[in-house]
């Protein structure tokens, strides 16, 4: 029995320490919104917040996640209202939405540390996450909106 912080609530999983944390997220807790794209860390899919910081589930095993705080897509915004997921609808982000929950979990941990993010920490921050259909122009203008947004309401 592994206990993790996921989305703010204690919960129990009986899992093994060394199983991904993506598949205790997504086979054992339920919480789907993490894809599985590439299983080594390359695609970004899986991207969920450990601790504040963007990491990639699929290669993180659930016992490096004990006493840290997981937040997943499910948990970034109860009503989708993220300043990110926001701008994602309002530039018509996505496509095909594969790889979406990743890209909005990058951008969102790059945004709570970064709020004025240049292009260059877009790149950065953004460079482990692929998007297939190639929305990368609408990212940018995403993450950038949604940091003005960020800002004015500080």
């Amino acid at each position: 029995m592994i206990k993790l912080t996921i989305n703010g609530k204690m919960t129990e999983l009986e899992v093994s320490e060394d199983m991904p944390l993506l598949w205790a997220l997504r086979d054992v807790a339920k919480l789907t919104g993490s894809k599985y794209g590439c299983g080594k860390g390359i695609c970004g899919a899986c991207t969920v917040h450990i601790d504040g910081q963007a990491m990639r589930s699929c290669i993180t095993p659930t016992s490096y996640a004990q006493g840290k705080s997981i937040t997943t897509i499910e948990g970034l915004s109860e009503q989708g209202d993220h300043p990110v997921q926001k701008a994602w609808l309002k530039h018509n982000v996505a496509q095909c939405g594969y790889c979406q929950t990743g890209q909005i979990m990058s951008a969102s941990a790059l945004l709570a540390q970064n709020n004025n993010p240049s292009d260059e920490d877009i790149n950065n921050a953004m460079a482990g996450n692929i998007c297939r259909c190639g929305t990368y122009p609408r990212i940018r203008a995403a993450i950038k909106d949604a940091a003005k947004t960020q800002e004015a309401s500080s």
